[in-house]
């Protein structure tokens, strides 16, 4: 059930990242990429990797093509993706702190939630699948929008599918690329970096981790972000007022 009423104190939704900021499969990704590329000879070291955090599938593939793999995009995407299922397989769910119990207590309180990833909807259905609880109402991957992350496309499918506004969700993200792409969109976003700093901003909510963060903490910044949208509206009234 949505909880969600025009003045509750909850948000409309709540939309989180996959990779690097739900489950720590960044690892996976780049123990493939680093295979795929050295078996075309080619070297690829941590900081090309960090190339990649937070991109696209297809993106990722054109740079892989650039450093000499010699196969189809689509062939790239599926390499990879076949080769982080493999180890999802093996190894199970790589939590990030916190984000399985914050996660858990969101849907307790009956909020929906959407699991926006630029991973394909395969490798996405096969996380919220081994989670061992309903976690997600939605799922939007890469291979679902037409735009990927940093675009706002994602984040704007997820709000409209879910019905809800995108001013009154909350997106929880830990790259460059996804941060910019729900800041677009217009989500009260939450930036919770892990391989890449990402810097304090008006923009978003910068939490170093989502370890002991709960629904309070969530709820705390919804009703703090939305009392700052409705004093901007009063200030710019007032101002337009003033001058005629």
């Amino acid at each position: 059930m949505n909880v969600f009423q025009k003045d509750s104190p909850l948000p409309a939704a709540v939309l989180w990242d996959m990779d690097g900021t739900l489950v720590d499969t960044e690892p996976y990704w780049m123990r493939a990429e680093t295979e795929l590329v050295a078996s075309y000879g080619g070297v690829w070291t941590h900081d090309d990797c960090m190339l990649l955090v937070g991109s696209g599938l297809w993106n990722s593939a054109s740079i892989l093509q650039g450093r000499g793999v010699d196969m189809e995009a689509d062939a790239i995407v599926q390499w990879l993706t076949d080769r982080v299922q493999e180890q999802l397989a093996e190894h199970g769910i790589p939590w990030r702190p916190g984000s399985r119990e914050l996660l858990a207590e969101l849907k307790d309180a009956g909020i929906p939630t959407a699991l926006v990833t630029m991973s394909v909807k395969r490798m996405a259905r096969q996380i919220v699948e081994l989670i061992d609880f309903p976690a997600f109402d939605l799922i939007i991957a890469g291979d679902m929008v037409t735009n990927s992350k940093p675009h706002p496309e994602p984040y704007l499918t997820a709000a409209a599918t879910l019905g809800v506004d995108p001013a009154h969700c909350v997106a929880i993200e830990d790259s460059t690329p996804g941060v910019t792409s729900a800041v677009a969109a217009g989500t009260i976003t939450v930036a919770v970096p892990h391989q890449i700093d990402l810097p304090e901003s008006a923009a978003y909510t910068r939490w170093s981790t989502l370890d002991g963060r709960t629904l309070e903490h969530v709820s705390e910044l919804y009703r703090e972000r939305l009392s700052r949208i409705d004093l901007d509206l009063l200030s710019e009234f007032s101002i337009t007022t003033r001058t005629q």
